[in-house]
């Protein structure tokens, strides 16, 4: 099974950069969206069904704002699928879609951007506790757990390519990468760290400076998962050269 992720930075913009034909040329099993920015009656047909797949969606109450997606392949069957939680800090803004397969189960999630405000720096930090409270009652439960998506933090000064000019920047707090290390101390790992130690590996480029052409990045969007999970996984990948949105995806090789 191969599973992707990636932060399309509006969806309608990204079928305008050739989407179907770089789906057709990765072939992923199941493929994970953030940030699609559509409403439910803007999805179009050719939106909605891209051949061979069934598609899941959650829609952020503002217009034009937030929102995931999830494209699976037709031969697979989930157990359930979730876009409501009834948790307040998580429900609202089209963040989360929870996917349960037969042996794990699988999030695609947007986490919120600190950048705006301080509120917007608290929600973000209360998100992470809803969340991660919600995916251990979960794990406690014996399932195997897969959380991918922009994580809109950068963990380690080795996760972005100028550490201190951004140390002061959300994305790049103390406060934010204080949370992923409690993710790794709840049992959640890193799985492209597992696999890659290089330097320079990012997934985000700002569309000023030349900053993609000039690989001046940032690692924010991730795969974590429960130890049970880690040991059926092969890789997992950058594909920096997949171009039309401001992130690139990432690529999980999962037996």
């Amino acid at each position: 099974m191969k599973i992707i992720t990636w932060n399309v930075n509006g969806i309608r913009a990204v079928f305008r950069k050739n989407f179907i034909h770089t789906v057709k040329e990765l072939k992923p099993d199941i493929l994970c969206l953030q940030e699609t920015k559509i409403q439910e009656n803007q999805l179009t047909e050719e939106i909605k069904s891209i051949p061979g797949y069934n598609s899941v969606w959650s829609f952020a109450e503002k217009k034009g704002y937030s929102g995931t997606a999830v494209y699976y392949q037709e031969n697979i069957k989930p157990k359930s699928i979730k876009t409501d939680f009834s948790i307040p800090d998580l429900d609202g803004e089209g963040r989360i879609i929870e996917i349960e397969l037969n042996d794990f189960v699988l999030f695609n999630i947007y986490f919120p951007n600190g950048q705006m405000n301080d509120e917007r720096l608290e929600y973000k930090l209360k998100f992470y506790e809803s969340l991660f409270s919600y995916t251990d009652s979960i794990k406690e439960n014996g399932k195997g757990i897969i959380i991918c998506g922009d994580y809109n933090t950068a963990h380690k000064e080795i996760d972005l390519a100028n550490p201190k000019e951004n140390e002061n920047r959300s994305g790049f707090l103390p406060v934010e990468r204080e949370w992923l290390d409690h993710i790794v101390e709840r049992g959640y790992k890193d799985i492209f760290r597992k696999f890659h130690q290089e330097k320079e590996q990012y997934t985000w480029w700002t569309y000023r400076f030349q900053a993609r052409e000039k690989n001046i990045g940032w690692r924010i969007d991730y795969f974590f998962g429960t130890e049970d999970v880690l040991k059926r996984i092969t890789d997992c990948r950058i594909l920096k050269e997949i171009m039309g949105s401001d992130h690139c995806p990432v690529s999980l090789d999962f037996q």
